[in-house]
């Protein structure tokens, strides 16, 4: 099997056996870089030299016979709104195009303790705002389904990285659906934990429970491996759950027969969904009833989720970047202006208002679940846009009125606190990837991965990698109204 594009689990057990070497591996994985990188734009920055040589310590390691983590030896780039100590992070914003952190994110730290070697940074839309990935630092990342659509965002870089096989694993944070929608996009599998199954330290805003960061691979059991890493309890963190990362690790095999599950292809109904989504989403019916699955047509009142999100959005927003928006607003995308501004005209009342509708539907979703095991449900509205556009001004011949609002069927379900994932389950008749959303029950982190796992398996979606040519990417248009 060739090393670039093996299952991360597959890898891991061969590293661990001595059958192949870190460097192999590494080498292995930049020679992918360096012939499909190009055409996607995944990929931002670059450390070989670095990965090198944490490759050689970990063959040394090996050779006296010490522990090995669950990633020895695996390389991972990192999505460039995480800070890596001595590798570039820029958060796609030229107000930080020469930022070089001083020490690593959390994220980081418990990736390097697991073994896994950092060869890099993916690309990121600027500040993570937005689902389509590109920013003025690095431009566009494009899909490897078709160079001439979008990656999806804010994680575009690691799932079209994924994708090509450049990296076994990857990370992602998602608020909006930026683990989701490019999982979506790109074919592969995205998890969103639940809010502090995988802590984020420093924090400024310990009590967002919104943001979370998550794992991302070409299989559900490849991103359990690297959720078992970074999964875990920090003292630091208020948000943190207990459960230490070992209970998410793979094998996630399990008879799921008797699974009681919301099966909602259109959503709640209301929100404009593009037919060939519908489709898609519809077609993963039968795989979910071969697997023993009972499918259930109801979906949970997520009503106020709109004002919730935008809300909740925007006041994170405001904190993290109102301090430099007088000083740096040149130099600051629209769309990011527009949220930090929404955010500083927040009272204490809107923000109120917002947590009680917030907890309201987590009640109604709590309710809603007492009688199901999982809700499943499309991940984006539309198939991945056209990559020269900013966002999809509308869905369905429904005008959206932000740039969030096509995301929708993403961020209601950020809104309940529940877990959800993003799994390969068919493709559009012109070739481009449908990913099906399932939801579940709070905290049941472990059995959505396994149900997740078998519905993977099931549909076989996730076997069809791209053709690996195609064309350049291209710099974004305005031609999109701003938000």
């Amino acid at each position: 099997m060739e090393l670039a594009g093996a299952p991360a689990t597959w890898l891991a057990a061969r590293l661990r056996a001595g059958e192949v070497s870190a460097r192999e591996v590494l080498d292995a994985h930049l020679r992918r870089i360096e012939a499909a990188n190009p055409r996607v734009n995944a990929i931002v920055t670059l450390v070989p030299e670095r990965a090198a040589e944490d490759a050689a310590a970990a063959d040394a390691a090996f050779a006296r016979g010490e522990a090995l983590g669950p990633l020895h030896g695996l390389p991972i780039a990192i999505k460039d709104l995480v800070q890596t100590a001595g590798i570039r992070t820029t958060f796609g914003s030229p107000i930080f195009a020469g930022h070089v952190p001083e020490a690593d994110d959390l994220l980081v730290t418990r990736i390097r303790d697991a073994g896994a070697i950092v060869l890099g940074k993916t690309n990121t839309p600027e500040w993570g705002a937005g689902s389509h990935t590109f920013n003025p630092v690095f431009g566009t990342s494009v899909n490897p389904y078709d160079p001439t659509r979008s990656a999806g965002g804010s994680s575009g870089g690691a799932a079209a990285a994924l994708a090509l096989g450049m990296v076994p694993i990857a990370d992602g944070s998602d608020l909006g659906g930026s683990l989701r929608n490019p999982a979506s996009f790109c074919n592969v599998v995205g998890f969103r934990p639940s809010p502090g199954r995988v802590p984020s330290w420093p924090n400024d805003e310990p009590d967002d429970d919104l943001s979370v960061d998550g794992p991302m691979g070409r299989s559900v059991e490849d991103a359990a491996l690297l959720l078992s890493a970074i999964a875990g309890p920090d003292p630091r963190v208020p948000l943190s759950l207990p459960e230490p990362g070992t209970t998410f690790a793979p094998p996630l095999d399990a008879d799921v027969g008797g699974t009681r599950l919301a099966f909602a292809p259109r959503g709640d109904g209301a929100m404009p969904f593009e037919r060939s989504v519908v489709d898609g989403v519809s077609s993963a019916g039968p795989v979910l009833e071969r697997i023993g699955c009972t499918l259930v047509d109801a979906f949970p009142d997520l009503s106020d989720a709109r004002d919730v999100f935008l809300t909740l959005r925007a006041r994170s927003y405001a904190r993290a970047l109102g301090p430099i928006l007088d000083r740096e607003r040149g130099r600051m995308k629209e769309a990011v202006v527009w949220n930090v501004e929404a955010g500083l005209a927040l009272t204490p009342e809107d923000v109120a208002r917002a947590e009680t509708a917030k907890a309201a539907i987590h009640r109604r979703v709590d309710r809603f679940f007492a009688d199901v095991d999982a809700l499943a449900m499309p991940v984006t509205q539309l198939p991945p846009f056209p990559a020269g556009i900013e966002f999809p001004v509308e869905v369905a011949g429904v005008p959206m009125a932000t740039y969030l609002d096509w995301m929708a069927s993403c961020w209601t379900i950020t809104v309940t606190g529940l877990p959800a994932i993003s799994v390969p389950c068919g493709f559009t008749d012109d070739g481009l990837p449908v990913g099906l959303q399932l939801v579940g029950l709070r905290g049941g982190d472990r059995a959505l991965l396994r149900l997740a796992h078998a519905v993977f398996v099931a549909a076989g979606a996730g076997d069809r990698r791209p053709v690996r040519r195609g064309a350049r990417p291209r710099a974004p248009r305005g031609t999109a109204p701003p938000p």
